[in-house]
């Protein structure tokens, strides 16, 4: 007798989850641009010539849309602590989707609502530039060890120059 239950209760079973059965809709797709190394590279040295040029030592990062390194460059006696300050300031211009100058203006420190709490590889600062086609962030640039933040931003804007044309 409960071998007729047990029986009755997995057919059933089986016919109520059948008659449910449809195909799974097709996960979504979506498509995005990606920064290729040599166009990386090129615009790290730019950027590097830039700063040196006005005799600025200083440290270039370029990052992708989730704001991890591609390439850091390292100029010839650019201090230490630019290598850090470079990745977090490329991976605030990725993220955000904004020059890390626009980001300082829109969060200052002593706001109600600061990122930067939640988010400790966020940085506030000059330096950091997204990398943009469009509408669609493929990463960023950032300089560090020029004496100034408008100076550092200089210098990853001409490294954006030297490639933007082939950005596409």
């Amino acid at each position: 007798m409960i071998r007729s239950y047990a029986l009755a209760a997995a057919t059933g079973l089986a016919i109520f989850t059948s008659v449910n059965a449809w195909p799974a809709d097709p996960l979504p797709t979506e498509t995005h641009k990606s920064l290729p190394l040599e166009l990386a590279v090129e615009a790290a040295q730019a950027a590097i010539a830039a700063c040196k040029a006005q005799g600025y030592n200083v440290t270039v990062t370029v990052a992708d849309r989730g704001g991890m390194p591609i390439g850091v460059l390292v100029g010839e006696g650019a201090r230490y602590v630019t290598r850090e300050v470079t990745r977090r300031k490329a991976y605030t211009a990725a993220l955000w989707k904004m020059s890390t100058a626009e980001f300082t203006k829109r969060y200052p420190t002593p706001s109600g609502f600061n990122p930067v709490v939640f988010d400790p590889q966020l940085v506030a600062g000059q330096g950091g530039v997204p990398i943009s086609v469009g509408d669609d962030t493929m990463g960023a640039i950032a300089a560090a060890g020029a004496p100034g933040g408008d100076k550092d931003e200089a210098c990853a804007i001409a490294g954006l120059d030297k490639i933007r044309d082939r950005l596409n």
